[in-house]
């Protein structure tokens, strides 16, 4: 009778602790709340300053020096780094 008693017991833990387990493993999409930093504009001014030509690059300051220099440091970027990427994996070939 007490055997009885006590698979009974441990069928109805299995039964719970299963149910529990079912129900923290739902499937669905979570996210949070969107922050708002201030007022309607979506930024708080004393700590966002967006500056009204911020983008006008005919006014720049040093504008042929800085454009060549950016285009220059960009290609030579994309031109070493296939070249680094090649040797790099010869000598990985060779030595295997």
């Amino acid at each position: 009778m007490s055997w009885n008693n006590g698979m009974r017991s441990c069928a109805k833990l299995l039964m719970s602790s299963e149910a529990a387990l079912q129900a923290s493993a739902k499937r669905g999409f979570h996210s949070t709340g969107v922050k708002r930093m201030g007022g309607g504009h979506g930024h708080d001014e004393p700590y966002y300053m967006h500056a009204k030509h911020m983008y006008n690059l005919d006014r720049m300051k040093h504008q042929k020096l800085t454009m060549s220099l950016a285009v220059a440091t960009v290609f030579s970027i994309g031109a070493a780094v296939p070249v680094i990427a090649v040797i790099f994996q010869q000598k990985k070939a060779a030595s295997g």
